[in-house]
């Protein structure tokens, strides 16, 4: 694991922190999370927050056309690359799953990296509001083992270099910062077919149909994009995330949010673990991680959300009830995301007119690099077509090539920061990265 690879900013004992797994968005959009689920608990964490995103952007297109052209054209997501095209006189449009901006949660913080995430938006001339949105305060990690003793604590001292964000915060102001039209919402691909010299149709699901000279798949985990340049599929790693909410955490469940403290907690075990984390609005946004097959996981009906609660709950049975707490009174359905990964260093073949960026290029376990990748993919690409907007292909070259170079690495990272996280010496081998070194092992036992 590349702890300390020059250029990739902080010390690996800040990285660290803010890397062990403790949120997804890539599989938000699976059919295995029912579309009614998202809805709900985004009414609700809006309502608790006191936070809305950005009104719904207007249509470029009329959603009635039954067929139109288009230069550049973005699959779900990729707003900061629509935002580098727009800042350099590009435009495209972005056709969205999501009938409006609100229509779903948005998933919970991002600790956003200097090296990175950081500078995607500097080149979207975003600065100015990614600070204006930062959680401050939320930098604050601490480790407990499952009795809810405090193995380590590292308050926010402002130093680390690495602010967090509400994930829909981050996305209002990349809407905002784009001309109306450029998002185009309930727009569900449902095929896509090459039309020759780099032209792709898309058809949406309502039948309409649009051809792109330029099409970037930023659809996540479960690309429609991607086979049109690799026959990879995601394969799940073995390791499910189950989410929860707790609000007004201080008045309705104070010792659980005293546990939690400001900022991340981490309570690790073999196998398993409950991480949390403190939200804007008093919320505590939880993620419960079990290592379990994909049979295990299915067995549970998570339409009942009573009796999934239970049956995830007891798989911590005899853990301290401020952290059973986090489950046993979560205030929302849980939602099982299963994690899934594409191969170690994804990458493909060049073809004409089209490319991917975050997730459909390089899905790996969550360790806090995700979307300061996609963010900068996204970046990188903007700035490689304003350079070559005459010449795409030669544009697309050099971002593959710099975009496979860039990534691989992290693949391994991602998995052993899984391991540290779950694995067999959990907590400690976590707690390692900052203390100098594996403890002796009759030690690990005696804390277990």
């Amino acid at each position: 694991m590349a702890r300390d690879r020059p250029g990739r900013g902080p010390p690996a004992q800040t990285r660290a922190l803010h890397r062990c797994p403790r949120r997804r968005h890539g599989d938000a959009r699976h059919p295995d999370v029912p579309a009614s689920q998202r809805r709900a608990r985004a009414r609700i964490r809006s309502e608790r927050s006191g936070r809305s995103l950005a009104p719904a952007a207007r249509h470029r297109l009329a959603a009635s056309d039954s067929e139109a052209s288009e230069n550049a054209v973005v699959v779900d997501g990729g707003l900061t690359l629509a935002r580098v095209l727009h800042v350099h006189g590009i435009s495209a449009t972005v056709y969205e799953a999501d009938p409006t901006a609100q229509f779903r949660t948005q998933g919970g913080q991002l600790d956003i990296h200097e090296d990175d995430g950081q500078r995607a938006l500097a080149d979207a001339d975003l600065t100015d509001e990614f600070r204006a949105i930062i959680h401050e305060g939320a930098e604050a990690a601490r480790v407990l083992d499952q009795h809810g003793k405090l193995l380590f604590d590292a308050p926010d001292d402002g130093t680390a270099r690495r602010p967090e964000v509400l994930r829909g915060d981050l996305r209002r102001i990349l809407l905002d910062s784009l001309p109306d039209r450029t998002v185009q919402w309930g727009h569900r691909v449902t095929g896509v077919r090459p039309l020759g010299d780099g032209r792709h149709e898309l058809t949406f699901a309502d039948g309409a149909t649009v051809t792109s000279s330029l099409l970037v798949g930023a659809d996540g985990a479960w690309s429609k994009i991607r086979p049109l340049l690799s026959d990879a599929k995601p394969e799940y790693v073995g390791t499910t995330f189950i989410e929860t909410y707790l609000f007004d955490a201080d008045e309705r469940h104070s010792a659980t949010a005293e546990t939690v403290g400001v900022g991340a907690m981490y309570a690790l075990a073999p196998g398993k673990g409950i991480i949390a984390h403190r939200e804007a609005g008093n919320i505590l946004h939880t993620y419960v991680e079990l290592n379990r097959s994909a049979e295990w996981i299915a067995a549970i009906d998570f339409t009942d959300a009573a009796a999934a609660t239970a049956r995830v709950a007891a798989e911590f049975d005899g853990w301290a009830p401020e952290l059973t707490a986090l489950i046993t009174d979560g205030e929302t359905a849980p939602v099982a995301r299963m994690i899934h990964t594409l191969p170690d260093g994804h990458r493909w073949e060049r073809v004409p007119g089209v490319t991917l960026l975050g997730d459909a290029a390089h899905l790996m376990p969550p360790s806090g690099d995700g979307a300061n990748l996609a963010m900068f993919d996204g970046a990188e690409l903007g700035k490689a077509i304003a350079a070559l907007a005459d010449d795409f292909e030669t544009a697309l070259t050099a971002y593959e090539e710099a975009l496979f170079a860039r990534t691989e690495p992290f693949y391994a990272d991602a998995h052993e920061m899984l391991d540290l996280c779950l694995g067999d010496r959990a907590p400690f081998a976590f707690i390692d990265l900052f203390n100098g070194g594996p403890r002796p092992q009759n030690e690990t036992q005696e804390q277990l």
